[in-house]
C-alpha cells in the first residue's frame, strides 16, 4: 500500500469519526466514560467535549508521528524496504483507534450492555497478530520492531530476534482474542502477561544472541 493511499483512507476514518462525534453530540452526557478497569467498571470520566473528540485528534498526531519517523530515521533506506506493510500498519492502527472511539460514543449513548473487554481484545489481538507479521518484514531502524542496543547493532541479531518476536507476537494475539471470551480480569491477564513476558525475554534473547555472535 503506498503512503499517499494510506494517508487518504486514514483521512477519511479520522473524519467519518468527527463526523460521528458530531452527528451525536448534543446527546452525549455532560461528563462522558472514558475510562474502565479490569472489571469492565467504568473508573473514568472526561468532559464531554474531550470525550467526543480527543480519541480523533489523538489519532491524527499518531499518523503525523507515523509518517515522520520514516523521514527521520538515519536507517529510513532500510524503513524503505518494508514500508508498504509499515503504511498498512498505520492503516490498521487508525481503524483500531476510531474503533475505540465508537464504542466509547456508543456507551455514552446508552448502548452499554456489552463488556468493553470483549469488545476491545479481538480487535487488539488482531492487531498484535499483524505486528507480528511486520516484525518478519522489519529491518533495522531506530524506531520501528524490537528495539534493543543489540539488535540495533547487529543486522544478525536483529532478523533473529525479530523471527522469533514474530512468532511470540502472533501468539500473544491470539491468547487476547481468546481472553475476550472470558471478560473481567481474566481477559486481561491474557493479554498483559504474555505481552510482558514476550518483551522480556526478547530483551534478554536478543543480548544473548549479540555475546554469541561478538564471541565469534
Amino acid at each position: 500500500m503506498s503512503t499517499k493511499t494510506t494517508l487518504a483512507i486514514t483521512l477519511v476514518l479520522i473524519l467519518v469519526a468527527v463526523v460521528f462525534s458530531l452527528s451525536v453530540y448534543n446527546q452525549l452526557p455532560q461528563q462522558m466514560a472514558s475510562h474502565w478497569d479490569v472489571n469492565d467498571q467504568v473508573n473514568g470520566h472526561m468532559s464531554r467535549f474531550w470525550g467526543a473528540f480527543l480519541m480523533p485528534i489523538i489519532t491524527v498526531l499518531l499518523v503525523g508521528l507515523f509518517l515522520l519517523i520514516p523521514a527521520i530515521d538515519p536507517l529510513k533506506a532500510n524503513i524503505a524496504q518494508f514500508r508498504s506493510a509499515f503504511n498498512l500498519f498505520i492503516l490498521l492502527m487508525v481503524i483500531f483507534m476510531v474503533y475505540i472511539h465508537i464504542l466509547t460514543i456508543f456507551w455514552n449513548l446508552g448502548f452499554n450492555s456489552f463488556h468493553i473487554s470483549t469488545a476491545l481484545l479481538p480487535a487488539m489481538g488482531l492487531l498484535f497478530i499483524f505486528v507480528g507479521y511486520l516484525l518478519t518484514k522489519a529491518k533495522r531502524n531506530f524506531f520501528i520492531g524490537i528495539r534493543t542496543p543489540w539488535t540495533l547493532s547487529s543486522d544478525t541479531v536483529w532478523d533473529e530476534t525479530h523471527s522469533l518476536g514474530s512468532k511470540l507476537f502472533i501468539g500473544s494475539g491470539i491468547l487476547a482474542m481468546i481472553g475476550g471470551f472470558f471478560g473481567g480480569t481474566i481477559a486481561f491477564l491474557f493479554i498483559f502477561i504474555p505481552l510482558i513476558a514476550s518483551s522480556l525475554f526478547l530483551v534478554l534473547y536478543s543480548y544473548f544472541l549479540y555475546v554469541e555472535e561478538t564471541k565469534l
